[in-house]
């Protein structure tokens, strides 16, 4: 049944701001909100209606979904007459420095239903709802407006502002001449360049002038203090006008397809049905806490289609909005909260499918370039995350047939491994992995600039030969359960690394080297990565040293909003993550703050004091997290001290995944469960 227009599609209703943040330009624009459609595509904007980023827009359609995203339709900008009064509900900047219209100063309330942003605009004793989402499958939008309280009509005038670029772009239109061609009373065709794709804004409702013009220089505050091109300009491609009485509503749509006729009573209920079968899908991992309720929500907005030939029904997960695809790492670590602690084990499974068929000499792709170019295979890590991730399917689900699919690509993975694969990686002698090739960044601490790998960790890095015990262990138990012979040099190979990770501890220090035999030598720099050793199933540190390296990091490195990638007392320590690409590349793993490591800090205090309250403590402060910046969603970094002001994407798959896995898993790892450390 469509849901009334008097009802609220969502019971979660958890993200709302007043007038103090709504009507504070600064407060309203530091906050973004942001919906999907499980294809990659998204629109994102500020509560405040301006336009701060390259990425904002009401329809960023994914063309070749999860990737080739092109922004199509940019905002609308709207002029309420009520009681003979004319109201700007817009917000724009503007080149010469004003910010004209301020309809920011008449937002009542802001909320998210479930996802979906609502405004609510006071004028006079009249009250204005907005709405937006999208349709789950489709590269589809809707804003609707709602008359929910007046003494008199409201005139609405809507001008819908159009682009064709990839998002990671900005229009400067010069000369560009956009077809713009009616479609019966209330829909529009625009035809943006020759052999380009067509698309659509329509209405349910009131009527249609064509416009056509260019506005020119919107600027983009968060682009200016990136360091990148802040102008950018659009194109209004037409003006509805209606009168709403109250209860009355109207629905503007932008779409890649021909939208005809459309309900948007069915669309909500369309969203609205996809939302409460995420959340009831995870009801026990939750334990009814609203904020974790919005955790999951969140979780849903990175799981994509991943269109590869020959399996339309394939999955992956997008790494974080609005810039990146979807990267094998980043799948694979975040994959266990997105899907398997949310109770969608259809979906993990369909994920860990989906990139066996990628796997080549052993290893899983970085990325997949949004041009369409070949995948990256420049990790050594990914491969072994996608080990974890398997193992971690198998003990939620016990689908041995499943793992029977994965097991020949699992397999290559560890052969690959030990004899060697891409980029030098190989295990050597000691039973730890090496992962060196000169100018290749190779670890999640990836940031380069030209040829300058900014934190190069060539050598044998931590993590890696963390991953790669775990991985051996985590062969072995899957070998045992399929009757595999192999099992038995799994757990031999194991042994050999275990012994030689020895190598890493730094007894006066009472911590580990990040790197070993690195072009300089041991590397003592204090990072997070050690961390891995600890909160992994399988930990090859001793007791007492898994508590040594929880306690270093809990002095040293652990903030409110992430685990910092290098402790202060480091001279290349760097306090803030902000400025032009180069300043902020040298900043990313150099102090800043991450905020999916919160997660195995979590778990590794949990398994080294057995303290599920005090474990969860250092997740809570991410409840907050949920009001700034990415609204309702959990960001990528933070700046390194405090106030720990968030940075980098809005939203990031495994800082919203390691949140909810650790969250749920932390009781059982405090009681032992989980763990086969080493003592």
């Amino acid at each position: 049944m469509p849901v009334s227009k008097n009802v609220r599609s969502n019971p979660l209703r958890f993200v709302e701001f007043g007038r103090s943040i709504c009507g504070d330009l600064t407060a309203a624009e530091r906050r973004e909100w942001l919906v999907t459609n499980g294809l990659g595509g998204f629109a994102s904007g500020t509560i405040a209606g301006a336009l701060t980023r390259r990425y904002h827009g009401l329809l960023v359609a994914a063309f070749r979904p999860p990737v080739e995203r092109m922004l199509l339709a940019t905002k609308i900008d709207e002029v309420v007459t009520y009681r003979g009064i004319a109201y700007s509900l817009a917000a724009n900047r503007w080149q010469d420095g004003h910010i004209s219209p301020q309809g920011f100063t008449a937002i009542e309330r802001f909320y998210l239903d479930g996802t979906t942003p609502v405004w609510e605009f006071a004028l006079a004793d009249g009250l204005l709802e907005k709405r937006v989402w999208m349709e789950p499958g489709a590269n589809t939008t809707y804003v609707r407006y709602r008359a929910l309280r007046g003494g008199a009509p409201f005139e609405l005038a809507l001008r819908t502002f159009v682009n064709y670029r990839s998002f990671h772009g900005n229009t400067h239109a010069g000369d560009w001449h956009i077809g713009v061609t009616p479609q019966g009373a209330r829909a529009l065709r625009i035809d943006a360049v020759p052999g380009g794709r067509a698309f659509w804004i329509a209405a349910d409702a009131g009527t249609l002038a064509v416009e056509n013009v260019w506005y020119r220089d919107f600027v983009l505050s968060q682009e200016t203090l990136r360091g990148l091109d802040d102008r950018d300009d659009h194109l209004a491609a037409g003006s509805f006008a209606v009168t709403l009485e109250t209860n009355g509503a109207i629905t503007i749509a932008a779409a890649d397809t021909e939208l005809g006729d459309f309900s948007s009573d069915d669309a909500r209920t369309r969203r609205a049905n996809h939302e409460a079968a995420a959340l009831r899908a995870c009801t026990p991992a939750t334990g009814g806490e609203a904020w974790l309720k919005q955790c999951v929500l969140a979780a849903d907005q990175f799981v994509v289609a991943h269109h590869v030939a020959g399996d339309a029904a394939a999955l992956s997960a997008i790494a974080g909005y609005h810039w990146f695809g979807d990267w094998g790492r980043d799948t694979m670590i975040a994959l266990p909260g997105l899907a398997l602690t949310t109770g969608r084990l259809d979906v993990a499974k369909k994920i860990l499918t989906t990139f066996s068929t990628f796997v080549s000499d052993g290893m899983l792709p970085n990325f997949f370039p949004d041009d369409g170019e070949a995948a990256q295979y420049n990790t050594a890590d990914a491969a072994l995350w996608y080990v974890e991730a398997a193992a971690r399917y198998v003990d939620a689900g016990n689908d041995l047939a499943t793992l029977r699919v994965l097991w020949p690509s699992l397999q290559d993975v560890i052969a690959s491994y030990r004899t060697g694969t891409r980029y030098g990686i190989r295990m050597d002698s000691d039973g730890l992995i090496v992962a060196s090739a000169p100018g290749v960044q190779l670890t999640w601490m990836d940031a380069k600039i030209g040829d300058w790998v900014v934190t190069p960790r060539a050598g044998k890095p931590i993590e890696i030969a963390a991953l790669w015990y775990n991985a051996l262990m985590r062969m072995h138990h899957l070998a045992t359960l399929l009757s595999d012979p192999a099992a038995t040099g799994y757990a031999s190979v194991a042994q050999e690394t275990r012994n030689g990770f020895d190598r890493f501890w730094i007894a006066p220090a009472g911590y580990c080297y990040d790197v070993l035999d690195g072009p300089g030598g041991n590397d003592p720099s204090l990072r997070p990565n050690q961390l891995f050793a600890v909160s992994l199933p399988n930990s090859p540190l001793s007791p007492d040293r898994r508590r040594a390296v929880v306690d270093v990091c809990a002095a040293q490195l652990l903030t409110t909003n992430g685990v910092r990638s290098l402790a202060p007392s480091d001279p290349r320590f760097v306090a803030h993550y902000e400025g032009s690409p180069h300043d902020r590349d040298a900043a990313y793993h150099q102090g800043t703050a991450w905020t999916w490591l919160l997660g195995p800090f979590a778990l590794a205090h949990a398994r080294v004091y057995r303290d599920a309250k005090v474990a969860r403590s250092f997740l809570r402060p991410l409840a907050y997290a949920l009001f700034d910046g990415g609204l309702g969603s959990i960001g990528e970094i933070a700046d390194a001290v405090a106030p720990f002001d968030p940075r980098g994407a809005i939203a990031q798959a495994w800082s919203v995944g390691e949140l909810l896995r650790a969250w749920h898993e932390i009781p059982i790892v405090a009681q032992g469960g989980n763990d086969s450390v080493r003592q």
